[in-house]
């Protein structure tokens, strides 16, 4: 349970977020030990400009976290613990402290000569899923939270190792390693292009500033709109590709596919060409053949039968294990007959492509498990949109959800509401679905965990008292 927010100059923040650095300069001493939540403010906090205070590899970004720093509306983006508090008076030690932080020369000598003493504060830094709003504004050195939060205990911005060290190294001063490569990192976080910003990220990884996922930029989604086109695609269509290349191509496409919407693929094996034996061992065994071209050759299912038997070596769990064929055209009469007796869905590159394109948009909303239910023996492209289809609604349903907090906030002038006004709100804003009282209160807390982040809660006695509030937008996207 966290009280109180440390005052802070909103580009430390964005330093210790980034990993950039590991310590503060607050105004007071505070005690190892001691967490609390971090309060972005403006650079007057600070006795000299930003243009004097920070060093020029970080004053760009410097920068861009005062112009995006609110008045209206302060907003936690961390908490934050306290591992040592160090005062200093020496002014021959900040040449070599400024090397190792964010701060010139110029600007600690200005803080020694105003205060007497700096309390270089080495904190360990949690992101929180989604800001926490403040509307308080203070002067003071720590402000008290108008609702004391419980934040979840997270990963740390910095492992443990890469904090050990770079906490020895700012102990001990030893000078930092690759200053050229600092410099260049600044100019680099300033250019927004994936290209440049995987670099950037590679630099900081190398630099020690970066350590886990949350700080890698998003990958490139680009390779799921090729799904259909390359398992449609021929070698009248490809006349510098044998047909075996083209089929490997669409092979390598569906492994990437099948692992995206998170399948372990635990064997794949060429069976001739154009073709791929497939097996998935979660969440749930999987066996599964992929033809590309313009046709499902009729002896597809026998391959797949065959894979499976020496795959499982037991014809038992073979009947259990879920079997799909994914290939492009109607499947032959024959084909379709011999997939309903053994099991076996099929559905064309295009269903595969919309399904990607699903949890690309909406991560983890696909789940393996309902999807299973919808693989029926069988051509099976119908039933598979469908099971989209309903995914695409519920998420329609939680972004109508999300919109109708909002404006029902902005219309009564509320911070918060509970679920009855939010359900008569709700039958007045044209809903997608009728729902009950506690049918809505089941998606607003869905919709207000910490993993999604979109609304607030503040917990009552029952579910009747809970408040929800406004955090983030839902968007649509289809």
């Amino acid at each position: 349970m966290i009280d109180t927010a440390l005052r802070l100059s909103a580009p430390d923040i964005e330093a210790l977020l980034e990993g950039r650095t590991i310590a503060v300069i607050p105004r007071i001493f505070i005690e190892p030990g001691r967490q609390f939540a971090l309060y972005p403010c403006d650079a007057s906090i600070n006795p000299l400009p930003a243009e004097q205070h920070y060093r020029s590899d970080f004053l760009p970004i410097a920068k861009t976290a005062l112009a995006q720093l609110s008045y209206e509306a302060v907003k936690i983006k961390a908490w934050a613990k306290c591992e040592l508090c160090q005062v200093l008076n020496d002014a021959e030690s900040l040449a070599a402290l400024s090397q190792l932080t964010l701060w010139t020369t110029k600007g600690l000598q200005e803080i020694l000569a105003q205060r007497g003493n700096i309390f270089l504060t080495y904190l360990r830094v949690y992101q929180l899923p989604v800001p926490v709003p403040m509307s308080v504004y203070s002067k003071k050195n720590f402000i008290p939270l108008s609702n004391p939060q419980t934040f979840e205990a997270s990963e740390p911005v910095l492992r443990d190792r890469i904090f050990a060290q770079r906490r020895h190294q700012l102990e001990n001063r030893l000078p930092p390693p690759h200053p050229e490569l600092e410099e260049l990192q600044g100019a680099l976080a300033q250019l927004d292009n994936p290209a440049t910003q995987q670099l950037n990220y590679k630099i900081k990884q190398f630099l020690g500033w970066a350590s886990t996922p949350t700080h890698q930029p998003k990958p490139d989604l680009s390779w799921v709109n090729t799904i259909a086109d390359l398992g449609n695609r021929s070698t009248e269509q490809d006349t510098d590709k044998s047909n075996y290349q083209a089929g490997t191509d669409f092979e390598n496409i569906v492994r990437d596919s099948l692992e995206f919407l998170g399948f372990t693929v635990d064997y794949a094996h060429k069976g001739g060409a154009g073709g791929l034996d497939l097996f998935c061992s979660k969440p749930y065994p999987l066996v599964g053949e992929c033809k590309a071209g313009k046709k499902i050759p009729n002896d597809t299912a026998v391959q797949l039968l065959n894979l499976g038997t020496l795959r499982l070596k037991n014809l038992e769990l073979l009947k259990k294990t879920a079997k799909l064929i994914i290939g492009p055209g109607k499947p032959t009469e024959q084909l379709e007959d011999a997939a309903k007796v053994h099991g076996m869905a099929i559905i064309n590159p295009e269903t595969l492509e919309k399904l990607v394109k699903l949890e690309s948009l909406y991560p983890h909303s696909v789940d393996l498990f309902k999807l299973k239910d919808y693989l029926k023996p069988g051509q099976s492209d119908d039933e598979v949109g469908k099971y989209i289809n309903k995914v695409y609604n519920e998420i329609k349903l939680r972004s109508h959800l999300v919109e109708l907090v909002k404006k029902h906030l902005e219309n009564t002038k509320f911070e918060q509401a509970g679920v009855e006004g939010l359900h008569g709100a709700y039958a007045h804003s044209n809903p997608p679905t009728p729902l009950q009282p506690q049918e809505l209160y089941e998606i607003l807390i869905e919709l207000s965990s910490p993993l999604t982040g979109y609304l607030g809660r503040n917990k009552g006695v029952d579910w009747q008292n809970d408040r929800f509030y406004f955090l983030r937008d839902l968007p649509l996207i289809k």
